[in-house]
């Protein structure tokens, strides 16, 4: 039995399918179990608990084989800041499947984590992936790039597809790999299944390096909108992540990470991944692709329904 923590997330949901059409059994960890009844009709058992509710994870997780950890708060605020759910939260969840006594830890973590990345999200990344393996937990921490999901469409192509600019921080000039959970699912799957009991690092990233002006531009001729973006210069982000920094510590720092990435290309290669674990990965285009033609289904159902 495999419990994912986030489950109602963007590869946490993909996880949950994913093994519950292969086949096993699947314990949906969530905060709110409203938000999990789709995975409850496929199969999965749900359960509530919290990264930030230390005590609530040891029951979560009780007589399971392996957990995978698929919840992030890099947006979060409050009591859901990334400090509570990233750093303390993760750290509480290894310590609870330590205390089970869970045969096999799956951590999801991000390409470039080290002790030295100018952004925090990275350095606590780094950080977890240390206690992981000081835990003697067997383990595999994957290490995907963006997802399409967040990066390509909620936070840029979802706006053009609804007609509006697409508010790209800084210059958007710098190449970034986007990935799709499917396919980090797929992968995941794929190495919880191999027989040799070790522990491992798997980079994954998708065929695509493109910058964020590049993301817009496809959205638009795809969808055959138009592609508009506004950008936000680091000048004004630095004032915006200073003003915000109080009152939502998530998009502060999402701001000021958009500052550092202005530097770094965040390209990447998969060919080292692929060789181990063969599968085919979904391209940019055909995610805008089917993105565009759910948004065009959508807005033609209405429509359908008067004729």
């Amino acid at each position: 039995m495999i419990a994912i923590v986030g489950a109602t997330g963007v590869l946490g949901g993909e996880l949950t399918r994913q093994l519950l059409a292969s086949g096993e059994r699947v314990v949906a960890i969530t905060r709110d179990a409203s938000r999990a009844r789709d995975l409850a009709s496929l199969g999965a058992e749900v359960r509530v608990a919290d990264l930030v509710d230390h005590a609530s994870l040891a029951p979560a997780i009780r007589g399971v084989d392996a957990v995978i950890a698929a919840a992030h708060g890099l947006l979060g605020r409050g009591r859901d800041a990334s400090g509570s759910v990233d750093d303390a939260g993760h750290r509480a969840l290894i310590d609870a499947a330590r205390e089970q006594r869970v045969s096999h830890f799956v951590y999801t973590s991000v390409v470039g984590a080290s002790p030295s990345h100018p952004v925090a999200f990275w350095r606590t990344k780094y950080a977890t992936e240390r206690y992981l393996e000081a835990s003697g937990l067997r383990h595999t921490i994957l290490r995907p790039t963006a997802f399409m999901e967040t990066h390509a469409h909620m936070l840029l192509g979802k706006s053009v597809l609804e007609g509006k600019p697409a508010v790209v921080f800084g210059s958007g000039a710098q190449p970034l790999n986007f990935v799709a959970a499917a396919d980090v699912a797929a992968i995941a799957v794929m190495a919880m299944r191999e027989s040799d009991g070790g522990s491992r690092i798997i980079e994954i990233g998708g065929p695509d390096n493109l910058t964020r002006n590049d993301v817009v531009a496809l959205y638009g001729r795809v969808s055959g909108r138009q592609a508009r973006a506004r950008h936000v210069s680091t000048g004004a982000l630095r004032v915006l992540s200073a003003v915000m920094r109080p009152f939502h510590e998530g998009l502060s720092g999402v701001m000021a990470a958009s500052i550092s990435f202005e530097t770094i290309d965040q390209s990447f290669d998969p060919a080292e991944t692929l060789r181990r674990y063969p599968i085919r990965l979904t391209t940019l285009e055909e995610f805008v692709r089917a993105q565009a033609t759910r948004r065009t289904s959508r807005e033609a159902g209405p429509a359908a329904v008067h004729r």
